[in-house]
């Protein structure tokens, strides 16, 4: 099946010229290198770009892996610079070059060279070309495959669509399999030898059962509040494991710079800051967090809310958890505090959002139930509630947002 991957292409497109290293970064085996090597190449040819002033590796390649030297792959591209012609020099897995960032560099004042390359690991990102491009590079992030994206090419009955999106995911190459089994192996095959090798090869970790353990214990709570403290209690009590909270949060963060898990921060909605608490964490790709519980811990409300959370990212909305505080009486007449959660706080520019995601909503109970830390919030900005219900967006009477699950996948807020 083919991808077209439409609003990537765009960003790549609306990119050039810019003066910066075009860097495409996000969760391996997602699609980047199909993006960069596939459809922008065949977009730059349909162009008229000629097809020696492309100039590609797949630094991952083996046969590839004297290019891996950083003047071995100056001297390779500068010889390709044959003429004056604008060149698209693209570059993947650039995080396997040694002082990559000395590379890249060079080319900032190449006049004729426009340069993309890919990266999977945040830290390739968020601190190398920070602080070596000092804002000369321009982040274009990839996810897996929307359920847009999926549906566009997949088609049939949403209903079946959606489910088949709740178990296997996004990543493209799950599409090439047709059976359960197949698609079941390969989740499995990719989480074991791509996705948890890498991570402990990179960042040369010693405790491989103990990283192991995290992701199963992060998979099985899925988008539950939780701490390094309360992670390490779950270590001793579950697996007989002793890991500090120190160790747990350097796992935390190795997991993140691999794109496999991000996390959402409480937010005090009055208060307006930031609570260090507690944080919730959800998976780039659900069926990767399937197949790490081996297809076993399918719950349908938290994986509809892990899929919110990633589409909501993927529209470039920032996301975090938020928390009201309520002041109330008991019988006694006595006051007491307690908070109310809003699943998703999310910031774009100058637009927010307030949303609840609700599996199912039977009744006027369960909408009250759902929509009660949303009628506390102290501002006018949008408040939505999505519902795994087939219900047709609608404004109820409390001025909430009733937003159906394919509307949202499919339209956005």
């Amino acid at each position: 099946m083919y991808f077209e991957r439409k609003s990537y292409l765009q960003e790549l497109i609306s990119a050039e010229g810019n003066g910066m290293i075009k860097i495409v970064t996000g969760i391996r085996r997602c699609g980047k290198s199909f993006l960069l090597f596939e459809i922008f190449r065949k977009h730059l040819l349909e162009r008229g770009v000629p097809e020696n002033h492309i100039i590609q590796v797949n630094l991952e390649d083996r046969r590839n892996k004297r290019l891996r030297d950083p003047d071995a792959l100056l001297e390779y591209i500068d010889k390709q610079l044959t003429d004056d012609g604008m060149h698209y020099v693209l570059l993947d897995e650039i995080q396997l070059v040694p002082e990559f960032e000395d590379v890249l560099n060079s080319y900032l004042h190449i006049k004729n060279a426009e340069v993309y390359v890919t990266g999977s690991n945040a830290k390739f990102l968020s601190k190398d070309v920070i602080t070596e491009f000092r804002g000369r590079g321009w982040e274009i992030r990839v996810h897996p495959l929307s359920f847009a994206e999926y549906y566009e090419v997949v088609g049939g009955e949403k209903g079946a669509a959606l489910e088949a999106y709740y178990l296997y995911g996004g990543l493209p190459g799950v599409a090439q399999f047709d059976t359960p089994a197949g698609k079941q192996n390969y989740l499995s095959e990719v989480f074991e030898t791509v996705y948890l090798k890498d991570v402990i090869e990179r960042n040369r970790l010693h405790n491989a059962d103990g990283m192991r353990e995290l992701i199963r214990i992060l998979a099985s709570g899925m988008g539950a509040s939780t701490n390094v403290r309360r992670i390490a209690n779950t270590f001793k009590s579950a697996a007989g494991l002793e890991i500090g909270p120190n160790t747990i949060a350097r796992y935390l963060e190795h997991l993140q710079n691999a794109f496999i898990i991000s996390e959402a921060l409480r937010y005090d909605v009055k208060g307006r800051k930031y609570i260090g608490t507690e944080t919730k964490y959800y998976f780039e790709d659900i069926g990767i967090r399937n197949a790490i519980l081996g297809f076993r811990q399918i719950e349908p409300n938290h994986t509809m809310e892990n899929v919110i959370y990633n589409e909501l990212r993927k529209l470039g909305y920032t996301v975090d958890v938020g928390l009201i505080e309520t002041v109330r009486r008991d019988k006694d007449g006595k006051n007491f505090r307690s908070n109310l959660e809003i699943d998703f706080v999310v910031n774009r520019i100058d637009e927010r959002v307030y949303i609840q995601s609700a599996y199912m909503m039977p009744d006027r109970e369960k909408v009250e139930q759902e929509q009660a830390s949303l009628l506390r919030v102290p501002d006018g900005f949008k408040k939505v509630i999505i519902t795994g219900d087939r219900f047709h967006s609608h404004y109820n009477y409390d001025g909430i947002l009733i937003k159906g699950i394919f509307d949202f996948l499919l339209q956005g807020l």
